[in-house]
């Protein structure tokens, strides 16, 4: 299935959020300065090292916000895995909107092609096996819809986006709701007929509390090797497990191949 790129009407906010604090009051006062108002400039945007790519439009917007007449030239699109040295896109315009833009449509693109980066090596670390690699709502404020787009540029997959998306029962909710199985009920009994019901547990006694409220996804937090195993054995495909806690590129092949579905 094909990448579908964010609108737009979606991104431009951010973008222009983020050139208004890099302007301040008075605007890129070194290129009023130092450049002619008429002054045109060529430039290209080139990758330093081997990666994935995420944020072109981001770079586009910026760059319009500044100059609408700007072209914007992309030589790649967004999900491309590129080479150090390749040119992502060629822009020609007005020399103060580019410069004045430039580190906004930088700072983006950087950022969503490193995790569309980091994002792809866990994908082809899990390769071969039925996990998915999926983002969590650990995101840097303001940007998160632009950081799970990167995610899915990547390969990932997303999970919730918000709060509101579904019900996911964490260790302080069981903790305040008095155990596994009466935050399950009350879950149940709270939630829309749409509405996926996930609930962590910390081992497996914890596990088979939960399997008893039937949830529709169980969140193996911290288990070891062992008893994730063990989890997907006494599940039995009744719900999907999703594995969290000491994951990193050195150990989520091994952590895929107990047979969790989600990463």
């Amino acid at each position: 299935m094909s990448l579908e790129p964010l609108s737009d009407l979606l991104i431009e906010p951010v973008v222009r959020s983020a050139l208004a604090e890099d302007l301040g009051r008075a605007g890129d006062i070194t290129s009023q300065a130092c450049v002619d108002p008429e002054a045109r400039l060529k430039v290209r945007f080139a990758v330093r090292q081997d990666g994935v790519i995420a944020g072109l439009d981001c770079a586009r917007l910026a760059m319009a916000a500044m100059d609408p007449a700007l072209r914007f030239s992309a030589q790649r699109r967004d999900g491309d895995r590129v080479e150090a040295g390749e040119v992502l896109a060629r822009v020609e315009g007005n020399a103060r909107a580019i410069l004045a833009a430039e580190r906004v449509a930088l700072n983006l693109l950087g950022r969503l092609s490193g995790i569309a980066t980091l994002t792809h090596a866990y994908v082809d670390a899990v390769a071969g096996t039925r996990a998915k690699i999926v983002d969590t709502r650990k995101t840097t404020p303001g940007l998160r819809m632009l950081e799970k787009y990167a995610v899915r540029c990547g390969g990932g997959v997303n999970h919730r986006f918000g709060l509101d998306d579904a019900i996911l029962i964490k260790d302080n909710h069981v903790a305040a709701a008095g155990g596994v199985g009466r935050a399950l009920e009350r879950a149940r009994a709270a939630a829309g007929h749409l509405v996926q019901i996930e609930v962590e547990v910390d081992g497996l006694d914890q596990l088979d509390e939960a399997l008893a409220g039937q949830p529709d996804v169980v969140m193996l937090d911290n288990f070891s090797l062992e008893d994730m195993a063990e989890a997907v054995r006494r599940t039995a495909g009744r719900v999907r497990l999703e594995a969290s806690g000491g994951v990193n590129l050195a150990t989520v092949r091994a952590i895929a191949e107990t047979g969790v579905d989600v990463i």
